[in-house]
């Protein structure tokens, strides 16, 4: 996914990003989400889905597919997509590049995103919701880019959705950051 049409997402911080979760899950029972985490474990800036994946898993969150372990990368998704129950309230999560002001951010709708676009793929769309973090800067060489894109940010980003999901599926009062800490100039 690209930032390119912004105003077709919320660019949202981490807190705004909690709200966003906890308004998915007061609309739907729990039971029926999917959280689709996309990206593969082989490409630092492609792991924000993965990272997602299994932190969630980690945190007790059910419906989760997608992890480091077992990835949902372009090769597993189109299977993956097509066994999806179409009742499924369907979260997709996976890594974006967008504009610089952007980087560090999520892009957040009711509505679906496109997997592979910034580097030019043609994975169809997915999702009920989704949640994109701006991993990094757009630019001429996608797959450099997302290949040297900071493990610190994708890392830091991927607790921040993990965090925000867990605590509004799971009622969690305590969360593993603080979304009103500022961020750092190493976060950029």
């Amino acid at each position: 996914m690209t930032d390119r049409k912004p105003e077709e997402a919320d660019r949202v911080d981490a807190a705004g990003l909690q709200a966003f979760a906890s308004r998915i899950v007061s609309d739907h029972a729990r039971q029926e989400l999917i959280f689709l985490c996309i990206g593969t474990d082989r490409s630092t800036g492609d792991s924000l889905g993965p990272w997602v994946g299994t932190l969630l898993e980690e945190r007790g969150v059910p419906g989760v597919l997608g992890t480091l372990k077992d990835p949902c990368d372009a090769n597993t998704l189109p299977r993956l997509a097509r066994t999806l129950p179409d009742d499924a309230i369907v979260i997709a999560i996976d890594a974006c590049l967008g504009r610089p002001e952007s980087v560090g951010m999520f892009l957040a709708r009711k509505g679906p995103l496109v997997p592979a676009r910034s580097v030019n793929g043609s994975l169809g769309a997915v999702g009920t919701y989704s949640i994109a973090g701006v991993v990094n800067e757009i630019s001429l060489k996608p797959y450099w880019t997302l290949q040297s894109t900071s493990l610190y940010r994708v890392m830091r980003m991927a607790e921040e959705i993990a965090d925000a999901i867990a605590s509004a599926v799971m009622g969690q009062d305590e969360q593993h950051f603080n979304p009103n800490a500022e961020r750092t100039s190493s976060y950029e």
